[in-house]
């Protein structure tokens, strides 16, 4: 008997931080989700909308840290750098999709390239505004790293999908003649 409530009890005690965890929601709403799905065979609306999406919790960030009213700031702020690196990691996860697919992405990977630019500058000024305030920088620092690295290495690849797609399809184009 008290071999039965000693192991229920760890049981139970093993259960409480399992409990406790916070699950992150999905960094999308649900209109986002319904806009995207909507959006699933066409390769240029659906890195559209995630552009958007991204742009959308990179202008968040920026109004968090501008806003002096803001409660739990930092709670708030790596929200917003998380969300926008899963966003983001999204949109080059389906570049890498329709590319595997065949699809002509030519003009899409164009808007694409352009955001990630502007994504890497935002970060960048992001980091750049954190430099007098160290202990700040401190707190996100793994987090706008690892964004600011996923940005870059995804534009390179971008880059080189891009050119990879304009040797490929004026190949296609001429043999077709």
């Amino acid at each position: 008997m008290i071999k039965l409530i000693v192991g229920l009890f760890l049981v139970m005690a093993a259960m409480i931080p399992c409990a406790a965890q916070k699950r992150r929601p999905d960094p999308l709403s649900d209109l986002e989700v319904d806009q995207l799905r909507d959006a699933a065979q066409e390769p240029e609306a659906r890195l559209k909308l995630y552009i958007a999406f991204a742009r959308t919790r990179l202008e968040k960030l920026r109004q968090i840290q501008s806003d002096p009213k803001a409660t739990d700031k930092d709670e708030q702020i790596r929200g917003a750098l998380q969300d926008f690196t899963e966003i983001y990691d999204e949109l080059d996860g389906n570049v890498d999709t329709f590319a595997d697919r065949g699809d002509d992405l030519r003009k899409a990977l164009k808007s694409v390239i352009e955001a990630d630019t502007e994504f890497g500058s935002k970060l960048r000024a992001f980091k750049l505004s954190l430099e007098n305030a160290r202990e700040q920088a401190e707190k996100y620092d793994f987090l706008l790293g690892t964004a600011m690295e996923t940005v870059d290495s995804a534009a390179k690849d971008h880059r080189d999908l891009l050119a990879e797609q304009d040797v490929k399809f004026k190949n296609k184009k001429n043999n077709a003649h």
